[in-house]
């Protein structure tokens, strides 16, 4: 039979607790230090992927920005339609409400991303 072993020895006749599992057992409290050591730099502040972030992950902005973009282009479409349905004005009523729309989308995008420029802090101070 083979890899089994009998009365207590291995195959090549050697005892339990020889130089062989000597070295497995040093190798392995090696790594076990080792995964430990990586534990303690890895910490979840410095961690990229971290589910706790305090904003929300890349794909949900972008999600977002995108639908705030896509709903205003869509809004304006839908007036202008509306727009010129009771006011007889085709094509026009649609083209400028969805031009409108578009420049909406794109100012809502801007504003919502970050890239419009430093915002104002609101005034805490009530006026009386």
């Amino acid at each position: 039979m083979r890899g089994f072993a009998v009365g207590g020895s291995d195959e090549k006749g050697r005892e339990p607790g020889t130089e062989p599992d000597r070295d497995l057992s040093a190798r392995l409290k090696r790594l076990e230090t080792q995964i430990e050591q990586k534990r303690i730099s890895a910490s979840p502040a410095h961690s990229s992927r971290s589910g706790s972030s305090a904003g929300p992950s890349s794909l949900g902005r972008a999600m977002q920005l995108s639908t705030e973009f896509t709903g205003a282009v869509i809004a304006g479409g839908i007036l202008g339609w509306i727009f010129d349905r009771f006011l007889g004005t085709k094509p026009w009523g649609m083209l400028v409400l969805l031009m409108l729309g578009f420049a909406a989308g794109v100012y809502s995008v801007i504003r919502a991303s970050g890239f419009g420029g430093p915002h104002p802090e609101p005034d805490d101070r009530k006026e009386s």
